[in-house]
């Protein structure tokens, strides 16, 4: 791996895109080594994903400006499928994922962190969608995504006037969870992902996938969703651990922690 970093810390891992100089912006090497990385995650044992950027400068600062200026039309829409495959696989992983953005999050930076599951950020960060002012439209789900995280109005205003988000709007309108300093930035996401990991791996799983799901479902259809993946916890050992846990008089017992899927 050329542009990827790949930090495994217990039960849960850090991925950090690599290209300082660049400010971590999106090639197609960039994209194909992301999702070779996805592909290797040990889901046996990683529990929780943190993705992040390289230096204090930018989290992605977009696509690749230099390797998208003369694309084809058949090329562009390559690229953009390209893009939005991993971030599908990013939004679907079947683990949480979170995006510690430190410093720009623009285009495809902004794209990146939409499709992870929780969202904190550096007081140095700058998110946004410029790409009209570049002649193109968002392509790696920016004009899906960002609508339905912070709503249909704000979405196209952020998007049509091409205007940076400043970190304290971002957090206003809800599309970051926390803003820490530079300094405590990953300290919070690693305490994040370690509390995500010392819970119950699948019934983990199932409540992402219960959201996931849900959200392109009807409530009727949805609350079905939730009841069979619900239902698909029980008679795990994590269950049945984590109840008997919790009735047992003997409230000096040490939890212990829940097994691997």
């Amino acid at each position: 791996m050329d542009y990827i970093l790949y930090e495994q810390k217990n039960n849960y891992a850090i991925i950090t895109i690599n290209r300082e100089k660049a400010l971590n912006a999106l090639n197609s090497q960039v994209l194909e080594e992301l999702d070779a990385t996805l592909d290797a995650v040990d889901l046996d044992v990683v529990r929780c994903l943190i993705i992040t950027g390289a230096g204090e400068k930018s989290f992605v600062a977009g696509a690749d400006i230099g390797e998208m200026s003369n694309l084809t039309k058949a090329e562009g829409e390559a690229f953009g499928k390209k893009g939005n495959d991993v971030f599908r696989k990013i939004e679907t992983f079947p683990i949480p994922v979170i995006a510690a953005v430190n410093g720009f999050a623009l285009g495809g930076g902004c794209e990146l962190a939409m499709s992870c599951d929780i969202r904190i950020c550096s007081d140095n960060a700058v998110f946004g969608q410029p790409e009209v002012g570049l002649g193109i439209t968002p392509g790696f789900g920016g004009t899906q995504r960002l609508a339905r995280i912070v709503g249909v109005g704000r979405a196209k205003q952020i998007i049509f006037t091409a205007k940076n988000v400043k970190v304290e709007d971002a957090y206003r309108i809800g599309l970051v969870n926390a803003v820490y300093t530079k300094e405590e930035l990953m300290i919070k996401a690693e305490k994040i992902a370690s509390g995500i990991a010392k819970n119950a791996p699948i019934a983990v799983r199932n409540c992402k996938k219960a959201i996931n799901e849900g959200l392109d479902a009807s409530m009727d259809e949805a609350l079905v969703i939730e009841e069979k993946l619900f239902g698909d916890c029980f008679e795990t050992a994590d269950q049945k651990y984590g109840m008997e846990f919790f009735l047992d008089k003997n409230k000096d017992k040490v939890k212990e922690p829940f097994k691997n899927c």
